[in-house]
């Protein structure tokens, strides 16, 4: 054993076993008529270690058990470094499962067994908006101050119609016609006769 198991830059002590279990998942696809199966490849599971040891007197049993449990409660990811994971990509480790054993027949003697299990840290929280192109944000600012400018300009329209009074509806052009055909009206009234045409078109 060249690298003694550390944990969380706890050197484990007094380690009788240790065991790595690596396992991939795949889904299995069978073909009609052929020899054997496909598989799909759903990648690695994340890595077990078990690390089985014991430790020896009132002092390094303490010390063990608050190294141990303090790294248990926290539940982190704590780095993790042991030959038996050479050439893997185990870096990072929490701790699954902790067991300790006393007995009558080694009163000295406190036995545990440690069941780590592969969890990289999470990445470190960001800015959101941090990725977003600044020009982008430049846009969308130049976006809202032409709005803002666009609603000054109705206000401004709006005030304009309101000084010039009372505006004849669109919708019926007749009222400022009908003074000027009464006009007409008693005009021809004078020729007689012979404007009865006329009344008749304006009538």
């Amino acid at each position: 054993m060249k690298i003694k198991p550390v944990m969380g830059g706890f050197e484990i002590p007094h380690i009788v076993a240790i065991e790595t279990l690596e396992q991939r998942d795949f889904v299995e696809l069978r073909v009609p008529g052929r020899t054997g199966s496909l598989f799909h490849d759903l990648d690695s599971r994340p890595t077990r270690v078990e690390i089985r040891g014991s430790v020896y007197g009132d002092d390094d049993r303490d010390a063990f058990l608050n190294e141990v449990r303090s790294r248990f409660a926290a539940g982190e990811p704590i780095t993790f470094a042991a030959d038996i994971v050479t050439a893997t990509e185990v870096q990072y480790v929490v701790i699954e499962a902790l067991a300790v054993e006393e007995t009558g027949t080694r009163p000295d003697q406190l036995g545990f067994q440690m069941m780590l299990r592969e969890s990289p840290p999470p990445p470190p929280p960001g800015n959101p908006l941090g990725e977003l192109d600044a020009g982008l944000l430049d846009q969308a600012s130049g976006f809202t101050g032409a709005i803002a400018g666009a609603a000054g300009l109705v206000d401004d329209l709006v005030g304009a119609i309101g000084a010039l009074g009372d505006v004849p509806s669109f919708a019926d052009p007749t009222p400022p016609l009908s003074g000027a055909l009464d006009a007409v009206a008693a005009g021809a009234d004078g020729l007689g006769d012979a404007a009865d045409p006329l009344k008749g078109a304006i009538g």
